[in-house]
């Protein structure tokens, strides 16, 4: 079996473009779908996707390990957040691939089933991006979060830290504090929350004046706090914060994952299956994390073949907690698949059966929904003074 072509697909939905790779093989109908949704990254992505299709083309797609070999070592720079989310798609795509060639899904490729079921967990809005990044508001942080619970989830994460420079505003955080606390005595011990900080503040004594104020709200994890690169600050937040630390989707490279973990800098690893290389570097990563104590609960805010990819790796991945997904970000999630292996059922996604991934694109449905710009969100991040912060 000899791999013949890799092609991109561009989906936009509205608050991102999702990005699928087609990697097509020599036998009639097989091929497999990845997923390198990279915001703001779209066109760029598609860019390395081309360029790494030259070194695979006529390749074995069931040589996996190879195939990333070459993508990794005769591309000779370092790929960083752009190349490694092209290599991620097509990783993923090669195990789809395999798994369709041998007739059994994914997830028992990865070493079996370790677990019945998956917890997951979604954004206000179900992704929509007023939603999630511009509810601040009290009330309507409740009533979002109420519908989440109505429609059968048992766990959400919101985005409501200010944006936020070297230190504190009191009245900042204390409107913080009292929209959180607000949703734990409504929605009760038994709904999970988590606070994604979004990398906004830019010191870690801003970011421990947030969670020192919120100690009491019973929070399953804070959520990238700091922004990524500083893992003695980010080491200091997690020896001091009376909430579990999480962070990771933006470490690209195995070893900034490694620096992460070796300083036990968190208390829960994060990386995108998009990002950090795929399934298989994604397999590593947890391992390394649970030979020293430290649980995985994947970044995933992407499209459909990400949200599959994330279920196989979360049904054999024994440290992994909770899975991030985005099931209902746009009114048509499930028009633009054919075939989909996500099944929820009351707040939890149940194991896949069929061959790969279990995914299949309706090329015809996508093709509805064109590349567009997305939103330049970043722009909101100013302070009154005019000074840009992290988004």
């Amino acid at each position: 079996m000899r791999i013949t072509d890799i092609q991109t697909l561009v989906v936009n939905a509205d608050m991102r473009n999702w990005l699928f790779v087609k990697v097509v093989t020599d036998q009639p109908g097989l091929h497999g779908w990845g997923e390198a949704t990279l915001e703001w990254k779209t066109r760029s992505v598609v860019g390395a996707v081309e360029d790494l299709s030259d070194l695979l083309v006529g390749q074995d797609p069931t040589q996996i390990t190879q195939c990333v070999r070459i993508m990794r070592k005769q591309s000779y720079w370092r790929l960083g957040s752009i190349g490694q989310s092209a290599v991620s798609a097509i990783e993923t795509a090669l195990w789809d691939i395999s798994g369709k060639d041998l007739g059994v899904p994914v997830w028992r490729l990865l070493g079996g089933k370790v677990r019945d079921r998956v917890r997951v967990y979604t954004h206000l809005g179900m992704g929509e991006m007023s939603a999630v990044y511009h509810t601040f508001d009290k009330d309507a942080l409740l009533a979002r979060c109420s519908d989440l619970k109505e429609r059968g989830y048992t766990a959400a994460k919101i985005v409501n830290v200010p944006y936020t420079h070297y230190l504190t505003e009191p009245a900042g955080v204390s409107c913080f504090a009292e929209s959180v606390q607000g949703l734990r005595t409504a929605l009760g011990d038994e709904f999970a929350l988590m606070i994604d900080f979004h990398g906004r503040p830019a010191s870690a004594r801003a970011a421990l004046d947030y969670l020192t104020a919120v100690a009491d709200c019973k929070l399953m994890f804070a959520e990238e706090p700091l922004q990524p690169g500083d893992t003695e600050a980010l080491l200091f937040l997690k020896e001091n914060s009376p909430v579990p630390i999480a962070s990771g989707e933006r470490l690209i490279e195995p070893d900034e994952f490694e620096t992460v973990l070796t300083r036990r800098a968190v208390d829960i690893i994060q990386p995108d299956l998009c990002h950090c290389g795929g399934l298989a570097e994604g397999r590593k990563i947890a391992q390394r994390a649970e030979t020293i104590g430290i649980g995985v609960a994947p970044h995933n805010p992407a499209g459909p073949v990400a949200g599959a990819s994330a279920l196989h790796f979360a049904v054999s991945t024994p440290n992994h907690i909770i899975q991030e997904e985005m099931v209902g970000a746009v009114p048509w999630f499930d028009e633009v698949v054919s075939a989909n292996p996500i099944r929820a059922e009351n707040g939890y996604w149940l194991v896949p059966e069929k061959p790969g991934l279990g995914i299949e694109i309706d090329e015809a449905v996508a093709a509805r929904h064109p590349y567009e710009r997305e939103s330049i969100e970043t722009r909101n991040a100013v302070m009154s003074d005019g000074t840009i912060v992290d988004w």
